[in-house]
């Protein structure tokens, strides 16, 4: 018979935080939501945000299953948010089942968040090469010795692999696996959070319509 879990400290659910920094209006945001993205990000990075492209990914499988993990953002435009990744990891295959995505950026030094929502595909294998030999080499061998998610015996499998790599190429110039590349989300719906006392915190949602424009409204916290 299992021992019960222990239970967790009463004090856990006076924790709480009183957001005090900024507010957020719909008068003053940029009309286009990537430039917004774009003008908080490089907040963020001014203030010294510890990776501010750390995001949370959260897709679903084919049966609707969600999982979500952090991933760094590589690449932002006008035609979306672009990471890279193991195609054969579990969400490259969740990914190919649903090509829809979520997005989750936190940064605790401007008590800011911004959810993203959209459609996701593949960059050209062009695009992918170019990061992909931009890459330090060893972020490049890590790469190609990891077959990301699935199950290896130890650590010492995986270490192997790499000094494998190492030694067949001196240079470091390890050739992208044709497993390994990049996504881009194209956002449909972006909303930023702004925190504020009491929990009247600022929410301002942007909506793409089918003529390419946004719609922006508050929503309630």
């Amino acid at each position: 018979m299992s021992k019960a879990s222990p239970p967790l400290s009463p004090a856990l659910a006076q924790l709480r935080v009183e957001y005090r920094q900024r507010s957020l209006s719909e008068r003053d945001v940029d009309r286009d939501p990537i430039r917004q993205f774009v003008a908080w990000f490089e907040e963020a990075r001014n203030v010294g945000a510890i990776e501010p492209n750390a995001m949370t990914l959260a897709t679903c499988a084919a049966d609707g299953a969600p999982s979500a993990r952090i991933v760094l953002l590589k690449g932002v435009g006008a035609e979306g948010l672009t990471f890279f990744t193991n195609y054969d990891s579990s969400k490259g295959r969740q990914l190919d089942a649903n090509p829809r995505a979520a997005l989750v950026f936190w940064w605790a030094e401007l008590e800011r968040e911004v959810r993203i929502e959209g459609d996701v595909s593949k960059t050209s294998a062009e695009e992918s090469e170019t990061y992909f030999n931009r890459r330090p080499p060893e972020s490049r061998i890590g790469a190609a010795a990891s077959p990301q998610s699935q199950p290896i015996e130890s650590r010492e499998e995986l270490e192997a692999a790499a000094a494998a790599l190492r030694q067949r190429y001196p240079d470091g110039n390890v050739p992208r696996p044709a497993n390994w590349g990049g996504y881009r989300v194209q956002p449909h719906c972006i909303e930023f959070w702004q925190g504020r006392p009491s929990r009247l915190h600022d929410r301002i949602e942007y909506r793409l319509q089918k003529d390419g424009s946004w719609t922006i409204r508050r929503l309630a916290p």
